[in-house]
Order: structure tokens, then sequence, then C-alpha cells
């Protein structure tokens, strides 16, 4: 009856051990494989679309190894492993923030145009002068399976589909000169650790470029400053990816924000 018993207990131990070691290498390997194709696709190793792919196997490997994790913590109590227990819980909480941040990702991009260039001002719009634009910039424009924007030519294609997503970027106006609004728009670019390609504050422009982290994807940003009518200024800014056909929202994250913290400054 005891040798049935210690049977018993060492095959729960051994199931919990083997489920420990899927949750670990589905959860937490799944998320260091992503990170080592994020950081590779950022240094240039390899295409960012080899990357994207990494990611999407890695998403669901998060998912096999938060669904490890779970059963792994239920096995590991029953078996009475604390150390099993604490390797299951870190499992599953790598592996469901990751799935949590990646699905709020996936989840952004559809809510999202396809578009990757943003401005404050359609009608006229901000115009790089040292920093160079993408040759296909507004070539490939998504119809999004509507007639009315497959009939139009790309470059009104996409301000179509801009007036109808961010009709909340607007020109800021603000009380201080356009000299002044440059030169708090280029601190406020160098606080948020873009580079600075010009700032010319009589002239009224600033180019600067963003790089995200992981990837090191750069999007070039133009601030516009010009006299209103009556005093101040009229600001206007653009953003734009230099690679992929979706930003994620990113640009115009970019600029609300932007502009929101401009705007503080009067």
């Amino acid at each position: 009856m005891a040798t049935t018993s210690g049977t018993a207990g060492r095959a729960k131990r051994d199931w919990a051990r083997l489920v420990t070691w899927g949750a670990l290498l589905f959860g937490v390997g799944g998320v260091l494989v992503a990170l080592i194709a994020s950081l590779g696709a950022g240094r240039e190793l390899w295409h960012f679309s080899v990357a994207f792919g990494v990611l999407r196997y890695a998403f669901f490997a998060a998912i096999a190894g938060a669904v490890f994790g779970i059963v792994g913590l239920v096995l590991a109590r029953r078996a009475r492993k604390g150390n099993l227990l604490l390797a299951n819980l870190v499992a599953l909480v790598v592996a469901l923030g990751f799935v949590l941040f990646l699905g709020s990702l996936i989840r952004q991009a559809r809510s999202v145009p396809a578009i990757h260039d943003v401005a404050t001002n359609l009608d006229d719009l901000p115009q790089f002068r040292t920093l160079t634009v993408r040759a296909d910039n507004l070539e490939k424009i998504p119809d999004m399976d509507r007639p009315e924007l497959k009939a139009l030519a790309p470059e009104a294609r996409w301000k179509a589909i801009h007036r109808e997503a961010y009709s909340d970027l607007q020109t800021l106006r603000l009380a201080a000169s356009p000299e002044d609004a440059i030169r708090r728009a280029e601190a406020l670019a160098r606080d948020r650790g873009w580079t600075v390609a010009k700032s010319d504050p009589a002239g009224g422009t600033l180019e600067a470029t963003s790089t995200s982290t992981f990837f090191r994807f750069k999007d070039d940003v133009v601030v516009r400053a010009r006299p209103a009518p009556g005093g101040g200024s009229l600001v206007d800014m653009r953003s734009i990816s230099r690679v992929g056909g979706s930003d994620v929202g990113m640009n115009a994250k970019r600029v609300r924000a932007f502009m929101a913290d401009l705007a503080k400054q009067g």
C-alpha cells in the first residue's frame, strides 16, 4: 500500500515537472525569442518582416505557455512542490503579459486605417526640407474595399481616409511667436529623445526623427510655425513612418501628444 502511495506521489511530481517545463519553454521561451527577433531587426540583422513572423508564432507559444502555467499550478499544488508553483507562476505572468501586450497592439492595428503619414493640415501639408520622404510614401493607400475610395487617386484616397480617422488633428494656435514656438517644439523633441535634424526658428521649421525602442523603427517629424493673423503663431505638424504600410496609429498618437504638450506652453 505504501509502495502504491509512493508511486502515485512520484507520478504527480513527474507530471508537475513536465508541465512546468512546458510552461517555461512556451511561455518564457516564446517571449525571449520574440525579444531577440525584435532586437535583431532593430539592429538590421534581419528584415523586420522576419521578426513579425516570429512574433506571430511567439504569440501562440505564449498562449500555450499560459495554459501550461495554469495546469502546472494545479499539479504543483497537488504535488506540494513550492519551487514548481513559483516557476509556473512566473511563466504564467510572463506569458499573459506578453499576450495582453501583443493583443492590444493587434486590436489597435485593426482599429485604425493602414496609413503611415499623418498631419494636422491636409490642405497645406508641412514639407520636409532636410529629411527625405520615402519614395513610395503615398503610393500604396488601401481602398478598404470601398468603391468611393477605390475611384480616388492615392493621395486623395489618403486624405479621405485621414479625415475620417484623425479629424481631431488640427492646426494649433499659440500666443507665442513662430520663432518661440519652434524653440519650444525643439525642447519638447529633445525631451522625448528624438534626433533633431534641423531646427530653424527664424524659418519656422523643425525636423526630427523618433526611433522606437525594440525594432528601431524611425518616424520623421516636421513642425511648422507661421505668423497668425492678429499675432501669435499657427503651428502644424506631420509625422511619417520610413517603412511599412500601417503605423498602427503611432504617428497620430505622436502628433496628438506632442501638440497637446506644446499647447500647454501657450
